[in-house]
């Protein structure tokens, strides 16, 4: 494949994550796919502060303190559409399927790209059940950054199964303490997946990912790039 020479636009990825743990991972396995391409590249992670709700009017300004991923999504689309239709610019829409349906949640999400961002090239990623499964799926990865994982907690997972998937990679880091870390709840669990995205993350890379709902946005990723590119 030809690569993009250094006199050329770089190209520019905006990734809408609803929370920033979840955009660390998709940052880094999207820039490993990105490189397979290209070296001129600009890769931006805009997260939020959850998924947020289907606004009910979504042709209308968002409500004065929206801050979900998906109250924002319309308005947004509206504004990048307006900036950057035309240009080498892909968007990538990342959300976890948590207990919707993904199928049903992707072909909302594409819609809402085609209605509102007409002119811009967007790519959704879906992880089922949370981004957790993302990083459940590269083996080599979380025994890189936590050398006393509990392999074999991690063998009994089906991948990108409706299971409770934090809780099954928080039994895998903490082990016998994962029982005390899940009693404290959220916010403090919210900074633990930070933590485990943070560490775990730096090792993935798209090769060794087995997760199914990875390898779509892999593939949707791919294909974007190269419409981009014009090859």
């Amino acid at each position: 494949m030809t690569e993009r020479t250094d006199n050329q636009v770089p190209l520019r990825i905006e990734i809408l994550s609803e929370d920033r743990s979840g955009g660390v991972v998709l940052k880094r396995l999207t820039e490993c796919i990105l490189r397979g391409f290209t070296k001129n590249f600009q890769c931006y992670l805009r997260p939020h502060r959850g998924c947020g709700y289907w606004p009910n009017h979504p042709e209308n300004k968002p409500e004065p303190f929206a801050a979900g991923l998906l109250e924002l999504l319309p308005a947004k689309l509206r504004a990048y559409d307006h900036v950057y239709a035309g240009t080498a610019t892909i968007f990538v829409v990342c959300i976890d399927s948590d207990d919707h349906d993904p199928v049903e949640l992707f072909n909302r999400l594409k819609a809402t790209c085609r209605q509102f961002g007409p002119g811009i090239r967007t790519v959704i990623a879906i992880s089922v059940e949370e981004m957790e499964s993302w990083m459940l799926a590269d083996k080599n990865a979380i025994m890189l950054a936590y050398p006393e994982a509990d392999m074999e907690r991690l063998s009994e997972y089906e991948q990108d199964s409706i299971c409770g998937t934090w809780e099954v990679l928080c039994d895998v880091v903490f082990r016998e303490q994962s029982a005390r870390i899940k009693r404290i709840g959220y916010p403090a669990i919210g900074q633990y997946k930070a933590t485990w995205a943070e560490k775990i993350s730096p090792y993935m890379l798209p090769g060794n990912n087995v997760s199914p709902s990875f390898k779509k946005y892999e593939l949707a990723l791919e294909n974007a790039v190269k419409q981009t590119l014009g090859e």
